[in-house]
């Protein structure tokens, strides 16, 4: 058994753990066992990012050397690791910034409701960050 078969399988372990203590502390009404889920969740942090990085750090290469061809190295593996970071991190920021802008404009909505197509606006523009990183990474792609 490889190093990096066993990296998944943990990978896949943590994950399972995670959705089933998920589960397990909504059914159990977990607010009168806040320790309890504090530490399950410090725990599993513990384990899941050190696994998501060694595997991030194993299957990179393989990612890229995947995207070479067999006569020679190749740039084109880079370009899509670099694509694929730009449309990623690029939904991740449009998500935080949708996250806090609309929640503000449903505060500032429930003040006055005439401003809610001003805040509109706001949350459009928000979610305008990743249809650019969509376009950074059509371009990238296109000029592989």
């Amino acid at each position: 058994m490889s190093i990096l078969t066993i990296i998944t399988i943990l990978a896949g372990l943590l994950v399972l753990a995670t959705i089933a203590g998920g589960v397990y502390f909504i059914y159990k009404d977990c607010t009168s066992e806040q320790s309890r889920l504090k530490k399950f969740l410090r725990f599993n942090l513990a384990g899941f990012i050190p696994t998501m990085a060694a595997a991030l750090i194993m299957f990179a290469p393989s990612a890229v050397a995947a995207a070479t061809n067999p006569a020679g190295m190749s740039d084109a593996g880079l370009g899509y690791i670099g694509a694929a970071l730009s449309t990623g991190l690029a939904c991740v920021g449009a998500g935080y910034a949708v996250g806090v802008v609309g929640s503000a404009a449903l505060g500032a909505v429930s003040e006055n409701e005439k401003i809610l197509g001003k805040t509109l606006i706001y949350v459009g523009l928000a979610e305008g960050v990743a249809i650019y990183g969509l376009i950074i990474s059509i371009m990238i792609i296109g000029s592989l």
